[in-house]
């Protein structure tokens, strides 16, 4: 057998695809690690006036973790409140434009019958006397116009009382510090009294209704179609061994560890009742196609 047909035979090994298992996949070690955590900041400067939680605790997202003296600033944002309902009355408030309204009706009615009176009866209203009425008319025309303009004014600085307003409230709601996810309170930074500024970490949150399991495939054992396949994570808790907790291939690592041939995989577990805890080793099972 020449040395070209060794060559060629070698090259169609090389390219022929791999077989990956069809079948159920064991995974004898995975590390649990946290998906979220994190450290909640305050956003504002000043005195804690309230911590709210505990290490331990479980709280919701949007929960109130601590309060930040806020007296002043809630003084504030009422008064910008009662200033915003003054300016919203002023700028529905039309009786002015309805005076004008009526002055300039008048005064038009005069003149028009001071106009007719001429006609009937020649010089019975002097020339002075109609400029002095076509004056009156024109004034109450201007002041429709000025009325008109001073309720947009109003409106306007409606506009302007409401954006004051929604400022004052977010400073105020900025002094309160809420959880951005739901999960266990696992360390409490600041306590009440303690001065804060922007940054400094009160309260750090982990995640525990989902958790990540990490591990390592042989390559040979890596396919495109693992990504989104069901697994089953088999963890020994205490009294109850290999206890199973479903969840999901969401990554497979697009490099092999040259010096192992491995590749690294994890997948994101249901945590349910809050059984596993970040840090146990555990065996995962990957479900056949």
């Amino acid at each position: 057998m020449s040395l070209v047909y060794f060559g060629i035979l070698s090259a169609a090994l090389a390219g022929a695809p791999q077989e990956h298992p069809a079948g159920p996949i064991e995974v004898p070690s995975m590390l649990v690690k946290p998906i979220e955590q994190t450290e909640v900041p305050a956003r504002e400067a000043g005195a804690l006036a309230a911590v709210e939680v505990s290490e331990g605790h479980m709280v919701e997202e949007g929960q109130v973790l601590a309060r930040i003296e806020d007296a002043e600033l809630r003084t504030a944002a009422e008064q910008a409140k009662i200033e915003l309902e003054i300016a919203r009355a002023q700028a529905q408030n039309d009786v002015n434009i309805r005076f004008a309204k009526k002055s300039a009706e008048v005064a038009e009615a005069e003149l028009r019958r001071s106009a007719e009176s001429n006609e009937n009866y020649s010089k019975s209203v002097s020339e002075s006397e109609m400029d002095r009425l076509r004056l009156v008319v024109e004034k109450n025309r201007l002041e429709i116009e000025q009325a008109q303009h001073e309720l947009v004014i109003a409106g306007l600085m409606q506009q302007v009382k409401d954006k004051q307003c929604l400022a004052a409230q977010q400073k105020v709601e900025r002094h309160t510090i809420l959880a951005p996810l739901a999960g266990m309170v696992v360390q409490v930074g600041r306590h009440r009294g303690e001065w804060v500024k922007p940054g400094d970490m009160v309260v750090r949150i982990l995640r525990l209704d989902r958790l990540r399991a990490e591990g390592f495939l042989p390559a040979k054992d890596v396919s495109p179609d693992l990504q989104g396949r069901r697994v089953r994570l088999l963890v020994d808790l205490p009294g109850q061994a290999g206890t199973e907790f479903a969840g999901t291939i969401v990554f497979l690592d697009p490099q092999i560890d040259p010096v192992n041939g491995q590749v690294r995989i994890w997948a994101e577990v249901e945590n349910e009742g809050l059984r596993v805890r970040p840090g146990m080793r555990a065996r995962m099972v990957i479900d056949a196609r």
